[in-house]
């Protein structure tokens, strides 16, 4: 039996120039707000925490030095 990544979290490790796929998925999820994350549309990552991010704004808020 075939199966569908459709609907499944993919596990990421992220690099500075890109991402490879550990566990094959369509989406992630942003360690922020929660916001699924088609893979085609991440743009924002940290490399360092490895942790995805939804938008430039939230990339940004997160990457913050406190």
């Amino acid at each position: 039996m075939l199966m569908s990544n459709a609907d499944r979290p993919a596990r990421l490790h992220y690099m500075a120039n890109g991402f490879r796929v550990l566990v094959p998925g369509d989406h992630v999820v942003c360690a922020i707000t929660g916001a699924r994350i088609a893979l085609e549309d991440l743009r924002y990552w940290s490399v360092r925490d490895q942790q995805p991010y939804a938008t430039a704004q939230v990339s940004s808020e997160a990457l913050a030095p406190r």
